[in-house]
């Protein structure tokens, strides 16, 4: 085998190996995760929501302030977990805009709008928009949609976090959990504030 029959050989067998990983890691999400649809095309999660009933799972954010936020930080409070995609998509921000309304009547809640924005998106925008009754959480370093099972696993949105909601009860429990099953679709806000009720 001459040189340059070899450097083929070698870029055949890796474009090979890539291909049978991306597939291998594609068929398990299908297999193990949610689908979802995104436009009405079905794209997978690389997991599921914890189920209602189980301890909510421990997890460190970055804040708008660079600062890291763990879940201890709200021991004690009803947690609502706002999880998207990008607060740069309207269905998004629409979500933090009426989250951020509703959280203004709740006592012994938070909300935690958690996104793969930098947190430097999150402060300006809700700067922007007046935003000051939820709390902005960034997982652009951390592992929190793995954990979480909301991280999409792919489609063109592959690697951001889905869409969905988690309560937690002041006891560190899941009381309600939704996967919105349409990117698009707004989550069920009545239901994660009656969760807290």
């Amino acid at each position: 085998m001459t040189r340059n029959n070899n450097a083929a050989f070698f870029a055949k067998a890796l474009i090979i190996l890539l291909l049978g990983t991306y597939l291998s890691f594609s068929c398990f999400a299908q297999q193990s995760g949610t689908a979802i649809t995104l436009g009405g095309k079905v794209i997978h999660t690389v997991g599921k929501l914890p189920a209602v009933g189980t301890p909510v799972k421990d997890f460190t954010l970055t804040g708008v302030d660079l600062k890291e936020k763990a879940l201890a930080d709200y021991k004690g409070k009803f947690i609502i977990m706002n999880i998207f995609p990008s607060v740069n998509t309207g269905v998004c921000s629409k979500s933090v805009r009426k989250f951020n309304e509703d959280a203004a009547g709740l006592n012994n809640a938070v909300v935690l709008c958690i996104s793969k924005d930098l947190p430097f998106a999150q402060k300006q925008f809700c700067g922007a928009e007046g935003i000051d009754h939820v709390v902005m959480l960034s997982d652009f370093r951390t592992d929190f949609g793995n954990m979480y099972g909301v991280q999409i696993a792919d489609g063109p949105m592959r690697g951001l976090l889905s869409r969905a909601v988690v309560v937690v009860n002041p006891e560190g429990k899941i009381v309600y959990e939704q996967q919105v099953p349409e990117i698009g679709q707004e989550p069920d806000y009545a239901a994660a504030i009656a969760a807290v009720k």
